[in-house]
């Protein structure tokens, strides 16, 4: 990346100007430099001058100044020029020479790509639905955050796992066992959208019969037992989920690597609490068996229920002792909903205290992002007040359709064209936005096909693609020349470069929006140039060849960000 070139440069030049006395030996921090606002103060920007001046009273513009001539004499055809402003900045600006230089590079499919993850394994926890209940749109989010954060980390070099951490056990099994010995008689030749009403029907009853709670729980002590006819309901039930995710995923395009239950780590629990007892972290409390923090730090995470059932957190501390364990990763990201907060810090603490982070080196990250909100309020699966996600792609589906209808093309083209643009229209829709926000639920803002939207940006990679196609040239579009450049090819120049860091960035802030707003940017300057200037009548063969190899990049990082993000891109629009 240029920009590390940069940041070894000035540490270099920094160095040397120690070594001969010019500037002041000092503790010599991490070189920060960052993209100014204004396009009139460079393309990079750095304060290292007034954190030196800082630390040895000495003026930064002198110091700013010396450091200037010092970097152009180790590398003098990196800057068209460096300026040294008040009140010590040193301002970068790129040479053309730079910039063509890594245009050449853009053309290529794995720009951006790196090898800083070689030798290291993530785990990405993602999607985990609840066995027994229809995708809905809540579970959006998780899955396609978490598979473009798997996609980031897999192009930056790293051995990435996706784990599908299904929510198939725990006391809600109880309840939707009972649901169907009592008004079903344990037939199991059901639907997912029957199960989800026997919970929510559940649910309702319970408010009149407190029994049915109590019944639930029973249950539940019989399936965590091993009781026959419990094991056999449970087992249907996730035989009809999996048929339903499976068709999910399909239309979201989603694959990932394992799934595995938190019933796979049942086998372990025995053993994770014997650990904590061991180690003296457990205690007995009203019944139940806690996990206590030191100093009251967080508030206690129950093991062991008072009837002996075991519990979400128990499940999930023997996952990470499970994963540690196998697959030695540098970093676990949890991609689940922010409601989920204090479990993950309760969580994290605990495996902090059992000390199974042999590795300060060894992170766990919970990735929190906000939720899908009607108007009033959250969705609640147990009121009904749910939206179905394949009732909202498969509506997506259909006003693109509307959108392509006058199209030339055939039926069956027309109709793998509106998959490809309706989807990726609610996926973009949701990447756009910070992980963080949460998104008010509405048909119309989730279906935007227009402006900063998944097919903007489709139709940009089908326009590049377009004009190349026509341009039928045997150019070598690697060997361009430097010529004269109007703005808006500077524009797209000076945007160019700074992909491979946009990737990095979206990695190290789990923020796949970064990439997001980056190609939106892209674009529009893409196609304010394309409004405004010839590429294919141009008759100087120079031009026309510089013209075609910016179109050809801007469309390769254009698609390479859809494709980091989950979202492909049709032949024609």
């Amino acid at each position: 990346m240029l920009k590390v070139k940069i940041e070894n440069l000035i540490r270099r030049a920094v160095e040397e100007l120690q070594s001969q006395k010019k500037v002041p030996k000092t503790n010599l921090p991490k070189i920060k430099i960052e993209h100014p606002r204004e396009k009139t103060h460079g393309d990079y920007a750095t304060n290292i001058a007034m954190v030196i001046s800082k630390q040895t009273n000495k003026s930064p513009l002198k110091i700013g100044e010396t450091l200037k001539s010092q970097i152009l004499k180790l590398k003098p055809d990196l800057f068209e020029k460096i300026e040294v402003v008040p009140p010590g900045f040193i301002n970068f600006f790129l040479s053309e020479k730079t910039l063509i230089r890594e245009l050449k590079r853009a053309i290529k499919k794995e720009y951006g790509s790196s090898k800083m993850g070689k030798g290291k394994k993530v785990i990405v926890d993602y999607s985990s639905p609840n066995i027994a209940k229809p995708f809905g749109i809540g579970h959006l989010r998780s899955t396609i955050i978490g598979q473009a954060l798997y996609n980031i980390y897999r192009f930056l070099g790293y051995k990435t796992i996706g784990d599908n951490h299904l929510g198939d056990w725990g006391s809600q099994f109880g309840k939707l066992i009972a649901a169907i010995k009592r008004w079903k008689k344990g037939k199991t030749d059901l639907s997912i959208e029957q199960l989800e009403k026997l919970y929510i029907k559940f649910h309702k009853e319970a408010e009149k019969n407190p029994h049915l709670v109590e019944e639930g729980r029973m249950w539940f002590r019989k399936l965590e037992e091993g009781d026959r006819e419990a094991r056999r309901i449970w087992r249907a039930c996730i035989k009809i989920s999996l048929r339903e995710f499976k068709k999910i995923y399909k239309l979201l395009g989603v694959n990932i690597d394992q799934t595995l239950g938190e019933s796979f780590y049942e086998v372990f629990l025995p053993q994770i609490i014997k650990e904590v007892k061991s180690k003296g972290f457990a205690k007995k409390s009203q019944g139940a068996l806690i996990f206590e923090y030191p100093k009251n730090q967080l508030p206690p995470a129950m093991l062991l229920k008072s009837d002996g059932a075991t519990t979400y957190f128990t499940r999930d501390l023997a996952a990470i002792k499970y994963r540690l364990k196998r697959y030695k990763p540098c970093l676990i990201i949890y991609e689940v909903g922010v409601e989920q907060k204090l479990h993950f810090r309760q969580l994290f603490r605990a495996v902090e205290m059992l000390g199974w982070l042999r590795s300060k080196r060894i992170k766990l990250i919970h990735v929190a992002h906000g939720l899908y909100r009607t108007k009033t309020g959250k969705f609640s699966t147990r009121k009904g007040g749910t939206v179905h996600l394949e009732e909202v792609l498969n509506e997506a589906v259909l006003r693109a359709k509307k959108i392509i209808e006058n199209s030339k093309e055939n039926l069956r083209k027309k109709e793998k064209i509106a998959r490809i643009i309706g989807i990726g229209a609610v996926k973009y829709n949701d990447l756009s936005e910070r992980p963080s926000k949460d998104i008010v639920f509405d048909w119309e803002k989730i279906l935007n096909l227009k402006g900063n939207s998944g097919p903007y940006l489709q139709y940009t990679c089908v326009r590049c693609q377009s004009v190349l196609k026509k341009a039928k040239t045997k150019m070598d579009l690697r060997k361009i020349k430097i010529v004269p450049l109007n703005e808006e090819e500077k524009d797209i120049l000076r945007e160019i470069y700074k992909f491979p860091e946009i990737i990095q960035e979206a990695a190290e802030e789990f923020s796949p929006n970064i990439i997001c707003n980056f190609i939106f940017q892209l674009s529009q300057k893409y196609n304010l140039f394309y409004d405004l200037h010839p590429i294919l009548k141009v008759k100087d063969p120079d031009k026309k060849r510089f013209r075609l190899t910016l179109t050809l990049a801007t469309g390769t990082i254009v698609r390479t960000g859809l494709n980091l993000l989950g979202i492909s891109v049709p032949e024609r629009m």
